[in-house]
């Protein structure tokens, strides 16, 4: 006796065509989720950057205006224990330890670790140090014998304090070099300017991997004595 073929039963047509309209779905929404997962790392680099920004503006009032020193410049950092360095004198407005006390107790930060040193979206290229995040390469150097002030600086409006950047470095610049500010965010940079406020530009209109354009709403010169070294970088 033959049995009746149940109803509820899919054949091998409707099957394929079920796999398929899940696999077109899946390439529709994932674009979408990654684009979101950009934003998301990208929102939460803005706010890292608006609490240096901070910690930059407190430093100065608490050390008669002057800004911490960028660290090292065109070389990628190894000397880690000066207090007057960025990464040691301002995270303390934080609630943080100094880079140096969190680097001997767990050595280089990893990418996406939940730290305000960290951008979400950096990867790391494989060095000593990992600081996504650089100063200003012409603001306030060690070649100079006091630290810059922050009333010294020419529009600070418009004068770069900290950039996304490689990794390596302690310091950044628009150069065709490693250690130039890196566009990370679907070719965007994010910016920290001296004055505290946080913008993101095209990678192409600030100048990453190129050389400083010079443009007038994004400075990196800061019309003080380090400016006639700044032709080096």
């Amino acid at each position: 006796m033959i049995r009746p073929r149940s109803g509820a039963a899919f054949t091998l047509v409707e099957l394929l065509v079920v796999i398929a309209i899940i696999a077109l779905l899946a390439a529709l929404l994932l674009p979408a989720l990654s684009q979101a997962k950009a934003k998301a790392r990208a929102a939460q680099c803005v706010s890292n950057l608006r609490q240096w920004g901070l910690a930059f503006r407190q430093y100065a009032d608490d050390n008669t205006e002057f800004l911490p020193r960028r660290g090292q410049g065109v070389q990628p950092l190894a000397q880690i224990d000066r207090p007057e360095d960025w990464f040691n004198a301002l995270p303390s407005y934080f609630t943080s330890p100094p880079y140096q006390q969190l680097f001997v107790a767990s050595g280089k930060f990893q990418a996406r670790a939940s730290s305000v040193f960290v951008c979400p979206a950096a990867v790391d290229p494989g060095s000593n140090h990992f600081l996504p995040y650089g100063m200003n390469m012409n603001l306030s150097p060690w070649n100079l014998p006091l630290a810059t002030k922050i009333t010294e600086v020419a529009r600070p409006l418009h004068v770069v304090a900290m950039a996304d950047a490689p990794g390596p470095y302690a310091s950044t610049f628009p150069s065709a070099r490693p250690y130039s500010v890196l566009a990370r965010h679907v070719r965007r940079v994010n910016l920290l300017f001296l004055t505290g406020q946080v913008s993101s530009f095209a990678g192409d209109y600030v100048g990453c991997g190129v050389g400083d354009p010079n443009r007038d709403d994004v400075r990196w010169l800061t019309g003080t004595e380090s400016d006639l070294t700044a032709v080096n970088y």
